[in-house]
This record gives C-alpha cells, structure tokens and sequence, in this order.
C-alpha cells in the first residue's frame, strides 16, 4: 500500500469542535489510516485549539508532527510550509472543519494504485449546515482528465479538501502561491497546463461545513480582483483564449455584486 502524508494547517478563528471531528474522521474511523499527518499552526491559536492539538498529538506520536509558524501568513503560504515536512510522496489534503468519509484514503489509494500516470486526485463532497445536521447539496465534479480541461476554464475542477497529490510534482511546479481566495485553483492550473494527468473520484468522500460565512467570503471587490488574476494566468498558461478568460471573468464577477442571500440561491441552484 502507497504510504502517504495528511496534510492541514488551522488558524485561530476555526472551532475546537470541529477539529477535532475532523481528527475522528482521519485517524479514527479510516478503513485505512494515514502514516503520518502533518497539523500546521497558523500562527497563534486559542487555548482550546491548543489543548485539542496537544491532546491528538500524545495521543499519536509517531504519526503527528505540529508545525508552528510564529505568526499567520495565510492558506497557500502555510500549506507550503508543510509540504517541506512531508515524508512522503503523496499528501492528501484536509481542512480542519470538514469531515472525511471512512474509506476516503481507501477508494483514493486504489485509484492511485489503478492509475500510477495520474499526480492529482480529488473527488465530489456534499455540504452542510455548520452542525452537520442538514445537507445543503453537492458539488460535482468532473471525472476524466478530458472534461476537467474542458471544466477547468469555467469552474474550480477540484475541491480542494479532497485532493490528495504527488508533492514531487506540487513543487515542481512552484507549489501553493498567493492568491487570495484561489490558492488551490491557481495551483490546479498550473499543474494542468504542464501536461500532468489529473482526476476526481464521483463518490461523495468529505462533508464540507457551509453557510453563509462561505459565501460572504466568496463576494466584493476583493473577490473579483482575485478573479481577474486567475482570468490573466488562464491566458498566460494558454488555458483558455483571451476573448473566453475575460468573458468568463465578467460572468462570475456579476454575481459576486448580489446580496449574500441571492448570491446563496445561486449556490444552491449550482448544487443541485
């Protein structure tokens, strides 16, 4: 079996609770667990966060390395750092408030196994309320390398909190770069547009926590000038033409420009 290397990073805002389903979800209920699970501090934390990590971290010492950054530097920055204490070769992926279904590493592995070309795999989540309690939908994705290029111009092809990669190939091609909000697309572009094979899974392997806080993040100004830059890297890595990168940009900016509860509507529609 492929060994491999959890890989997460929490910063002070997140919730105690939810970490530490998140932790049940990885080294607890897996049909099949990780060797190791790299946890990085962004920054400094709440006591509560503090004590849950100290707690899982005697608890598994010989699979969890906590990674202290001095001060927050941010998602794309923070998973770098991680990545340089990876043992191995293939690292998955997690956030620290979604939940991981029981065989998740299994069914990835597999494919990994099956598909030795293929460097980055994701697969199709379903979201929830905050308490779990209530599922708001899924998000799909496509499969085949072939309709994630196609997908790719349009829409974030992977969800990020299900990927698991090859870290040889991650740096290679210049790993996490600040983006804000867009980390993990930016970098699925270029890992793409280098030529390597990609796929997802159709099974549904994490719960994503979801709500209004998400979509707020996801609206503004700020937002839409993210979204030009990934509009200007889709033409620089000849992803998508120029005319479609900044039609396409002009099509999901519009909505980042509605109040919260209709730019929710739309998520919700998308799910369906």
């Amino acid at each position: 079996m492929i060994k491999f290397t959890v890989l997460l990073s929490v910063y002070k805002n997140e919730s105690a609770e939810y970490l530490n389903d998140a932790f049940n979800s990885i080294l607890i209920y897996q049909t099949v667990l990780p060797n190791e699970v790299i946890l990085i501090k962004d920054g400094r934390l709440s006591s509560e966060l503090d004590d849950l990590i100290y707690h899982w971290s005697k608890q598994y010492p010989k699979i969890m390395k906590v990674i202290e950054l001095k001060e927050n530097v941010g998602l794309g920055k923070a998973l770098n750092e991680g990545l340089k204490y990876c043992s191995y070769n293939w690292v998955f992926r997690m956030d620290t408030d979604d939940y991981c279904m029981p065989d998740r590493f299994e069914k990835q592995l597999l494919y990994i196994h099956f598909n030795p070309n293929i460097v980055l795999l994701g697969s199709c989540i379903e979201e929830f309320d905050s308490t779990m309690s209530r599922s708001l939908g899924y998000r799909n994705v496509p499969c085949s390398h072939n309709d994630i290029l196609k997908y790719v111009n349009q829409r974030n092809p992977f969800n990020h909190m299900t990927v698991a990669f090859r870290k040889d190939i991650i740096e290679l091609v210049g790993g996490y770069q600040h983006h804000l909000y867009m980390e993990d697309y930016n970098l699925w572009i270029r890992v793409i547009a280098a030529g390597y094979k990609v796929a997802n899974l159709q099974d549904s392997l994490v719960k994503v926590r979801c709500g209004d806080s998400m979509v707020k993040r996801r609206k503004g100004i700020t937002y839409i000038k993210s979204e030009f830059q990934l509009a200007k890297l889709k033409i620089e890595k000849k992803i998508d033409t120029p005319l479609n990168s900044y039609l396409n940009f002009t099509l999901r900016s519009i909505p980042r420009l509605l109040p919260t509860s209709i730019l929710s509507k739309i998520y919700k529609k998308l799910r369906k």
